[in-house]
């Protein structure tokens, strides 16, 4: 047998020996043996068990209501893949008929949408804010934001979590340094690995105060908050110094990610982001389908109402097992140590739960944890189940 192919089997199933042959990935298998050693390792794992992990909140990905507008979608004749960019003949009417449909659901003036959420944050942070402009951005920001921020011209600033005068403390000292740019403030309106809320009124002042453009990442929040699921920030949609990001996958039950704002904006993506300039266009379908996710969440509001009740319910007996209680449908259990997590996490697993552990450096060092995420794909008796599982499991 060639070597290179048993050493590869060696490396795939037991992680990188020590002393054996470099190969031409000697120097990618030796990083992924540090980092198990850290446990730290990530591998890809079937669903399985009762869903605590998606976040299908509204359960909508599998609904009846979704599957036959999709199903009357391609009756009618919309097709399933674009053909190529929307500025060459990608551009289906699915596309723009979405496009206006979010823009009026949402109360913005326009909409652009993206094939996913961290293809629109990296597209806005990489060219909306201009070379001599800051973005201060939340410690906790979606690593699609960095991202952006890395491929964008303007300077960089981590402020606080959820702290405005921090934020407004790091954009004065950046005035005081005779900076002319524009600030942009970069957050989350409901924090993915925390399940809190950003101090949306109070960013919006600072903004205010110091001209800054506020970009509101709502992925977590569209469709389970605001009135018809419009999100944490629909009270200041429509506004010139704002822009939301809704990402379809998550509440929406579908696909892609919707940028919510001023038209000069949407122009200015088209023209000027990469991201979007030379990708393929989502599928004509996903724009059908996110459409049909939209009437739903006006039509239905009984789901919101349902999924707030588990939260009440989880909240109440998760909390003595250690978990914190948010308000949202994300509740983490914040355990410490990498392999203490991902141990736990086994043991849940093992029960018939789907829970992952979240490790560094998607959350930062010291606060790995179980994310538990509340989708109306169980119910209480599941909760309590759960809750009685991690008694028996957790020291």
């Amino acid at each position: 047998m060639d070597w290179n192919i048993e050493q590869n089997r060696d490396a795939t199933e037991s992680g990188w020996r020590e002393g054996a042959t470099p190969s031409v990935w000697a120097t990618h298998q030796q990083d992924l043996g540090a980092i198990e050693r850290q446990a730290r390792l990530r591998r890809l794992q079937p669903r399985s068990g009762t869903d605590f992990s998606s976040n299908d909140y509204l359960a909508l990905s599998g609904s009846a209501r979704l599957r036959d507008s999709v199903a009357a979608a391609l009756a009618r004749g919309v097709p399933i893949g674009s053909g190529g960019s929307r500025l060459l003949r990608g551009n289906d009417p699915e596309h723009e008929t979405l496009e206006t449909e979010a823009a009026a659901f949402f109360g913005s003036e326009t909409a652009l949408f993206f094939a996913s959420g961290y293809a629109a944050n990296t597209a806005l942070l990489a060219t909306l804010p201009q070379r001599g402009d800051l973005v201060v951005h939340d410690a906790l920001v979606h690593a699609s934001a960095h991202e952006g921020m890395r491929l964008g011209r303007a300077e960089t600033r981590a402020a606080t979590h959820n702290d405005a005068e921090a934020v407004d403390t790091v954009i004065t000292q950046w005035r005081a340094t005779g900076a002319t740019g524009r600030p942009w403030i970069a957050v989350e309106s409901l924090y993915s690995m925390d399940g809190d809320r950003a101090p949306l009124d109070d960013l919006l002042a600072v903004a205010t105060r110091h001209d800054a453009m506020l970009l509101i990442d709502e992925a977590h929040a569209t469709g389970v908050f605001g009135p018809d699921g419009r999100g944490l920030a629909a009270a200041l949609e429509g506004r010139e110094t704002v822009i939301t990001l809704r990402t379809c996958g998550k509440a929406l039950g579908s696909e892609g990610a919707l940028v919510c704002g001023p038209a000069v904006a949407r122009d200015f993506l088209v023209n000027r982001a990469r991201g979007f300039i030379f990708s393929t266009a989502p599928s004509p379908l996903m724009a059908s389908a996110v459409r049909e996710g939209l009437r739903i969440l006006a039509d239905e509001p009984a789901r919101r109402s349902r999924l707030a009740a588990l939260i009440a319910h989880a909240e109440r007996v998760l909390a003595p097992c250690g978990v914190t209680p948010t308000g949202s449908q994300i509740l983490p259990l914040l355990i410490g140590d990498d392999a203490a997590t991902m141990r736990v996490a086994a043991a849940v697993q093992a029960a018939g739960f789907d829970i992952r552990g979240i490790r560094p450096p998607t959350v930062p060092a010291g606060t790995a944890r179980l994310r538990i995420s509340l989708t109306l794909n169980v119910d209480e008796a599941a909760i309590d189940r759960l809750a009685e599982t991690l008694r028996e499991i957790l020291p």
